[in-house]
């Protein structure tokens, strides 16, 4: 049973313990980046059959970082929605430097 977050802030402490390793957090910023990237390639080119790899590649960057490097399940699978937005405050510390890489 997941257990329950009262508010953003306590589900975002859990979800940085939940990526202590540095290279899981590279892979979920490698991910997220070429997700940007592939949306920007999209909006150009307007070609929108692209827009199908964009869960591959968040996804699958930030899960192969969890299963190779963290050793644990990713937090998607319990909280699909808190963990979504919580990748892209991580990334944002990422940029700012609130968290290293």
């Amino acid at each position: 049973m997941p257990k329950e977050f009262k508010t953003f802030q306590a589900f975002y402490a859990f979800y940085l313990k939940e990526h202590s390793n540095k290279r899981c957090r590279r892979m979920h910023f490698i991910g997220s980046s070429l997700v940007i990237i592939l949306l920007v390639v999209v909006i150009v080119t307007q070609y929108w059959m692209l827009l199908m790899a964009l869960p591959f590649l968040g996804y699958g960057f930030a899960w192969y970082g969890h299963f190779k490097y963290e050793g644990n399940k990713p937090a998607t699978f319990r909280y699909p929605l808190y963990s979504f937005l919580a990748d892209w405050v991580m990334f944002k510390d990422i940029i700012t430097r609130k968290i290293s890489i």
